[in-house]
């Protein structure tokens, strides 16, 4: 599945996805800030899904997705990453400039393509901003990570994702040359502000990293 469905459609199954917690219902509210649209236009588009039998939706409470309708989110994300990892690794893109590149190849729905590419690949497991990329049967390798602000003095870590990736986040850690797979180490913690002092390795010269990056910054222990 996936195929009959539209641009927007699939949008809209996408951001169910990533707003939906285990044992939690989306609300209209949250989808149509999500979008940033109106609410009825989100009540219309609901009822469609529904009756494709995408999303279970329940008037005045919310809705949350069925087993096909979190089949075809999967598909979506995997295209997405799949294509956010080839934009980097082989087009030299920066890792801040693939997103808006890699929503609009997402809806290229060809199964063969996508298998060639994670052939092409080799398989990558997590996409340039430490996301995992659900493999051909919807499967993900979950990473065990920790936000930076809870590493530990003297503890040296990897970077391994970033909660949040709008390009003026990325663009800042670019700016102190952290990227995902960056050895880091905490040397000192400030009470004040709750900022951060760290040696980032290969570079000399610590960098201080602010509480509001250290919240959105994650980091696996070596």
């Amino acid at each position: 599945m996936g195929s009959n469905l539209s641009v927007a459609e699939e949008n809209y199954i996408k951001a169910v996805y990533h707003l939906q917690k285990p044992g939690s219902i989306v609300s209209t509210n949250e989808l149509a800030s999500e979008l940033k649209t109106k609410a009825a236009s989100v009540t219309d588009m609901l009822k469609k899904l529904k009756q494709k039998k995408l999303l279970n939706y329940e008037p005045y409470k919310g809705f949350t997705l069925t087993q096909e309708g979190r089949k075809v989110a999967l598909g979506v994300v995997r295209r997405h990453r799949l294509w956010e990892y080839f934009l980097v690794e082989k087009l030299q893109f920066g890792w801040d400039e693939v997103h808006e590149v890699a929503e609009e190849l997402e809806h290229v729905t060809s199964k063969k393509l996508i298998d060639k590419l994670d052939t092409f690949l080799d398989f990558p497991r997590f996409d340039p901003h430490g996301d995992p990329i659900p493999d051909a049967n919807g499967k993900i390798t979950l990473q065990h990570h920790i936000c930076l602000n809870e590493l530990a003095v003297n503890t040296i870590a990897q970077v391994s994702s970033v909660k949040d990736q709008s390009s003026e986040l990325l663009e800042l850690l670019r700016h102190k040359n952290i990227s995902i797979g960056s050895r880091i180490e905490v040397k000192r913690k400030f009470d004040f502000d709750r900022s951060l002092e760290v040696k980032v390795k290969n570079f000399a010269a610590p960098v201080n990293i602010s509480r509001q990056l250290a919240e959105v910054l994650y980091v696996q222990p070596q």
